[in-house]
């Protein structure tokens, strides 16, 4: 396996860690107290506007863009394993991904309309997504049924004439807060008796359409993570053209798999560059501040702790590296335990060193004069997003066990 940086890919990473470092990272703050100053938490402020759009700006002039589009010919022509060394730079500040248009949960409705859509609906909605110039939320989650099993899903799709009539609630609709979302890509119950894997079907459902209602933010640990929101939305008689269907009827966990897996991977390399980051802050903690008469760094344990960060970020980027490349080389599917291992794993590690970087703060690594306690909450909440822990770790002992199912016999 060659998992290491590229030629190709060596300039690229070299210009995305010093625009995350020199241009995001600097902003972040400002960003973040500008939340609110509008009115309302879900409207961007002129500042915030001007921040956005002039870091998307830079790296579109400079060639920075879509990096996500492996296997496509709109994109780079990255490997899966390549894009992991930028999303892993991207993942260190909250503005790196949408500055370079690889923002979650953007990529992955890219990829449906990309894989599954029509030219139509191409047109209409990837072209401004591959721009930046619109937002979009993929609706899966429901406050009513246990989501985790996706046959679950009871939000009903009826089919009347040209129109599909929808009716049901989602949440944790996440980026759908945010104004500049344009565009739903719903999954929804459309044949309740058929076998359970073709029961469901994605439809699009343009945002503010007669009968879609925004009931309201969820919040993450106390905190509404506006302006991008994780919504509760529900849906009455809402009505589009039958046409707004995606890959066909009954198709719908066909296209989830296919949307969830690169969308997973890509959570878990951001995560491996949060974890640097917060080691990073919590090696220049340790140096600069003492007690006791001594740095924080000679007190207790603290060289374990940092020694043991360091091996597991490193265990965790050769397990990402891994999954990528079994992605590159086998596909998705045959890709998937992989996937959920790294999906398992990643967080877990980051939100630790995360925690850990905490400690080493005090008081200040729970306040809002430095990223830590949004970076730990952020990952503590990926170890439910796109599947619980638990979830993923079934789909890791299927997989071993079934290397083992005859052997009874």
């Amino acid at each position: 396996m060659n998992l290491g940086v590229t030629e190709k890919l060596r300039p690229l990473l070299e210009q995305v860690r010093a625009m995350v470092q020199d241009e995001c990272i600097p902003l972040e703050r400002e960003f973040e107290e500008e939340v609110g100053k509008a009115g309302d938490r879900f409207k961007h402020t002129p500042r915030q506007l001007e921040i956005l759009n002039g870091l998307k700006a830079k790296a579109r002039e400079r060639g920075l863009w879509n990096f996500w589009l492996t296997d496509s010919e709109r994109g780079y022509g990255l490997t899966t394993v390549e894009y992991a060394y930028l999303a892993e730079e991207m993942g260190k500040s909250p503005l790196g991904a949408e500055t370079f248009n690889c923002s979650a949960p953007d990529t992955g409705n890219m990829e449906v309309f990309e894989r599954y859509g029509t030219q139509a609906q191409k047109d209409r909605w990837l072209a401004p997504l591959l721009k930046g110039e619109i937002r979009s939320a993929y609706l899966m989650t429901e406050p009513g049924v246990a989501s985790s099993d996706a046959t679950n899903i009871a939000l009903e799709a009826r089919l009347e004439g040209d129109e599909w009539v929808l009716n049901g609630e989602k949440w944790w609709a996440s980026g759908a807060g945010d104004p500049r979302c344009k565009i739903y890509i719903v999954m929804c119950l459309t044949d309740a008796g058929a076998d359970k894997h073709k029961r469901h079907s994605m439809i699009l459902v343009p945002a503010g359409t007669p009968g879609v209602t925004v009931l309201r933010p969820m919040q993450v640990y106390g905190e509404d993570d506006a302006p991008h929101g994780h919504m509760h939305i529900r849906f009455e008689n809402v009505r589009v053209p039958a046409e707004n269907l995606v890959h066909g009827r009954g198709r719908g966990f066909e296209v989830a798999q296919g949307r969830l897996g690169p969308g997973r991977i890509h959570h878990c390399m951001r995560a491996i560059g949060q974890a640097e980051r917060a080691l990073e802050a919590l090696c220049r903690r340790a140096n600069a501040r003492t007690a006791f008469g001594k740095k924080l760094v000679d007190l207790g344990a603290n060289y374990d702790i940092i020694a043991e960060s360091r091996m597991e970020i490193e265990m965790a980027r050769l397990l990402c590296l891994k999954a990528a490349y079994m992605m590159d080389t086998v596909g998705t599917r045959a890709a998937a335990p992989w996937i959920s291992q790294i999906k398992v794993v990643a967080p877990r590690i980051a939100l630790k060193i995360t925690d850990e970087a905490v400690q080493m703060h005090g008081a200040a690594g729970i306040s809002q004069d430095f990223p830590l306690a949004r970076m730990w909450t952020h990952l503590r909440t990926l170890r439910l997003a796109d599947g619980p822990d638990a979830v993923h770790r079934r789909v890791v002992a299927k997989a071993e066990l079934k290397r083992y199912t005859n052997e009874g016999a």
